[in-house]
C-alpha cells in the first residue's frame, strides 16, 4: 500500500532547499583611516562615520537591516560589556535584532552569514573596532593564553611570534632577509591604500640594519599599533543584486581552532587554516587575490604554505596587517578588502583569511566570487 506525502514534511523539505540555495554576498565595505592613536575619539565616535558610510553605499537605512552583529574586545576597552556603548552609533530606534562576538569582526560576519543562510534575515550589518593605543596591547593579549600555566609567565604577543618565527628559521623554511622582503612588499603595496597607517618602506638592506625588537623580529616584522574600525553589509540573492552591480558572493566560509597551548603544536604549520580552506572550497577556486591576516612576517610564510599559494596570486594588495592592524577589526578588513576588489572588477575569485589567538591559533577562511 502506498501513501501520499505528508504536506507538512514536503513544505519543510522545500524550505530546507530554499535555505540551502540562499547565496550571500558582501555588497558594501567601509573602514576608518587607521591611526596610531585616536585619544580624542570614543569608540562610538570611531565607529559612527564607518556605519554611516557603509549604509550610504547601499542606500539602506537601519530599519531595513535584518540583523546586526559586532566584534570587539572588552579587554581592549578596559570595561565589561563595552560593545553596548557602540550600539549608540547603530541607533536605538527602531528596535533591532543584534548580537556580539568577543572576537575579530570576521567571526561576527560568520554569525551573520549563518543568520542569512538560515532564512532569518535578508540583510545584515557587521562591524568591528579596536583601540590598541590606550594601553600595552602586547600585554593585553596575554589574556588569551591558558590562565593556569602560560598567562602567569606573561609572554607577550611579540615574544610568542618571535618563538614561532625562530622555529621557521631553524627549520630552514625562511630567513630574516626573506621576512624583510615580505615587509617591503606589503608596505609598498599600501601606498595605494588611503586607509593604511604605514605606507612605503625602505629596502631590505636598510631594514636588516635596524635593531631587533625580540630576536629574530625587527620592527618591520611586527604590525603597527592601530586604532580603527570597519563595517560590511551582507545581503542575499536578488537583494544583493539590487544593492550592488557586482556583489562579492561568499562561495564558502569556515573556521577552525587548534590547541590552546602553543607548546603542543608545530608552530611552523597551520593545519586549522588548511582545513578551513578545504571546507571553504579554496583549493577548487582559481584564486587571483588573497588577503591574509598575518600580523607578523613569519606568519605570512606559514599561511602561504597552508594555502599552497604561489607567486601568481596577488597577496595583500591592500598592504595587509603590516600596514594597519586594528585589533578585532583587522580580520574583517581582510574580507572587506578582498570583496572591494571584486566590487571594482579587479578580481574574480578572492580569498580572505582572519586569525585570532597566539601563533595563528584560530583561523577563518572565506572564498568569494564576482559575477562575470
Amino acid at each position: 500500500m502506498s501513501s501520499s506525502p505528508d504536506p507538512q514534511h514536503t513544505r519543510r523539505a522545500d524550505a530546507g532547499r530554499d535555505v540551502a540555495s540562499r547565496d550571500v554576498a558582501v555588497v558594501a565595505f567601509a573602514q576608518t583611516s587607521h591611526r596610531r592613536s585616536t585619544d580624542q575619539l570614543s569608540e562610538v565616535e570611531l565607529v559612527l562615520p564607518v556605519l554611516h558610510d557603509v549604509l550610504k553605499q547601499t542606500g539602506l537605512t537601519t530599519d531595513r537591516i535584518g540583523f546586526t552583529c559586532s566584534g570587539s574586545s572588552d579587554y581592549l576597552a578596559g570595561r565589561a560589556f563595552s560593545f553596548t556603548m557602540t550600539l549608540d552609533g547603530v541607533g536605538a530606534w527602531p528596535p533591532i535584532s543584534e548580537s556580539h562576538v568577543e572576537m575579530d569582526g570576521a567571526w561576527a560576519l560568520y554569525e551573520a552569514w549563518v543568520k542569512l543562510r538560515t532564512g532569518q534575515a535578508d540583510t545584515a550589518l557587521v562591524y568591528s573596532y579596536g583601540k590598541s593605543s590606550p594601553g600595552s596591547v602586547r600585554d593585553v593579549l596575554t589574556r588569551q593564553l591558558d590562565p593556569y600555566t602560560l598567562a602567569p609567565l606573561w609572554p607577550d604577543s611579540v615574544a610568542l611570534a618571535a618563538l614561532q618565527t625562530q622555529a621557521l628559521i631553524d627549520a630552514g623554511i625562511t630567513d630574516e632577509r626573506a621576512l624583510a622582503a615580505i615587509a617591503v612588499r606589503s608596505r609598498r603595496a599600501a601606498e595605494g591604500n588611503p586607509h593604511a597607517q604605514l605606507r612605503g618602506s625602505a629596502d631590505v638592506n636598510e631594514l636588516l640594519a635596524e635593531p631587533y625588537e625580540v630576536r629574530p623580529l625587527r620592527r618591520h616584522d611586527c604590525p603597527p599599533i592601530s586604532d580603527g574600525a570597519a563595517a560590511v553589509i551582507l545581503a542575499v540573492g536578488d537583494t544583493a543584486r539590487a544593492l550592488h552591480p557586482r556583489p562579492a558572493w561568499i562561495r564558502g566560509i569556515d573556521h577552525r581552532i587548534e590547541a590552546h597551548q602553543p607548546g603542543v603544536r608545530d608552530l611552523t604549520e597551520s593545519p586549522s587554516t588548511r582545513l578551513a580552506a578545504v571546507r571553504a572550497g579554496a583549493f577548487d577556486a582559481p584564486l587571483d587575490t588573497v588577503e591574509l591576516h598575518a600580523p607578523f612576517t613569519g606568519q605570512e610564510v606559514i599561511l602561504r604554505r597552508a594555502l599552497d599559494l604561489d607567486d601568481a596570486v596577488e597577496v595583500n594588495p591592500s598592504g595587509g596587517p603590516l600596514a594597519a592592524n586594528p585589533v578585532m577589526a583587522a580580520g574583517l578588513i581582510r574580507i572587506g578588502e578582498a570583496a572591494a576588489r571584486i566590487h571594482r572588477g579587479e578580481s574574480r575569485w578572492a580569498l580572505a583569511h582572519a586569525t585570532s589567538g597566539p601563533c595563528l591559533q584560530q583561523n577563518l577562511v572565506a572564498v568569494m566570487e564576482g559575477d562575470q
